[in-house]
């Protein structure tokens, strides 16, 4: 179980205790992600408290806690009570889940110590059940973006392809958006993270579209870029240099390589063909069910390990002429890096009139 895992690793540190607020932490751990739900897990139980919104929830979707009900807006004086009971003094918390009044309120009455890659770690090795449900993630978004590519006409605004990219992925069965979906056409797709807007499509236009979805708790993440009629010769030389880049990186991941290695197989690429100025971010980040690592960029030395998924999502951004990120998801297993999507890399041509 999860929950051992982290048990396990408070023995091991000494620690008496772990508070979980973070939403994704909580799910991943097997309780409701809800603001007013804290989970406390010591090397021996776990309990779930939480106001009388969750009540019926944690009855049904849970199991294996301890709960206690405290009247909402109560939380901190009945986890108090609770921990002091337990005779608790030396407490872990995650660096992104409660907030600073929070944080000062426990290390007023506790020995605090934030634990921030202790939780990275365990949640970063993926089992052979995660992996499956990333893959199936992965395999509903190739093909909702197999239904969008017909759709996409001279004329159409960026906001109805977002919106249609929502309408599909939640009728085929997502349950939510990984994120809200980057659709930037024409020179807004030098913009990394352009969101759509009224911008209609105009021949010749590039048009980036990224979008993940989110699948019995686990998420995909997937960028193509598209061409609409005949492009710009540069938009289409940098279509390759990108392309070249993302699959030399992603079959450069293997166990036992870093973040930061793996980030300059495609950096290297980008910057001897001349746009070296123009990749502005990092290479990757973890996939899973949110917030995971690893992170691939020019200064990440986490060693890469069988069973990680990651992002491997390189771009080039040419201000005022328009951009290309091409990405995938990788897992690594039997030491190295697999693809998830399976939508083609190739440059598509797109688009007749909007109607």
């Amino acid at each position: 179980m999860r929950i051992e895992k982290i048990q396990q690793l408070l023995q091991e540190s000494g620690k008496d205790a772990i508070i979980f607020k973070n939403r994704e932490n909580k799910k991943y751990f097997g309780s409701l992600g809800g603001s007013g739900i804290y989970l406390v897990v010591t090397p021996s139980s776990q309990v779930q408290f939480f106001d009388g919104r969750y009540r019926q929830e944690i009855k049904d979707l849970t199991n294996g806690f301890e709960n206690f009900e405290v009247p909402q807006g109560s939380y901190l004086p009945k986890i108090f009570e609770w921990l002091q009971q337990q005779g608790i003094k030396q407490l872990a918390i995650e660096p992104n889940g409660l907030s600073i009044q929070e944080y000062r309120a426990f290390s007023e009455e506790f020995a605090v110590e934030i634990w921030s890659h202790q939780l990275q770690e365990i949640r970063a090795i993926k089992s052979a059940e995660e992996i499956q449900l990333i893959r199936n993630a992965c395999a509903l978004t190739d093909e909702i973006f197999t239904e969008l590519v017909p759709e996409i006409k001279i004329g159409m605004p960026e906001n109805e392809l977002g919106a249609l990219i929502h309408y599909l992925s939640l009728k085929k069965g997502a349950s939510a958006m990984a994120f809200e979906p980057i659709v930037a056409s024409g020179p807004r797709s030098a913009l990394p993270h352009g969101r759509p807007t009224e911008r209609a499509f105009e021949q010749g236009d590039f048009i980036t579209i990224d979008f993940g979805i989110v699948l019995n708790g686990y998420q995909s993440d997937m960028t193509r870029t598209v061409m609409l009629g005949e492009a710009d010769n540069e938009l289409q030389t940098i279509y390759q240099v990108v392309k070249e880049a993302q699959q030399a990186a992603s079959d450069f991941i293997r166990e036992g390589v870093t973040g930061q290695e793996v980030d300059a197989v495609a950096r290297k690429i980008i910057t001897e063909a001349g746009y070296g100025d123009y990749f502005s971010h990092g290479l990757g980040h973890g996939i899973g069910m949110g917030g995971d690592v690893p992170i691939l960029n020019p200064k990440s030395q986490m060693v890469l390990k069988e069973n990680m998924v990651m992002s491997v999502e390189p771009g080039i951004y040419l201000p005022g002429v328009g951009g290309v990120r091409i990405e995938d998801d990788v897992v690594i297993q039997n030491g190295i890096g697999v693809a998830l999507n399976h939508t083609t890399k190739e440059l598509v041509s797109v688009g007749e009139c909007y109607v």
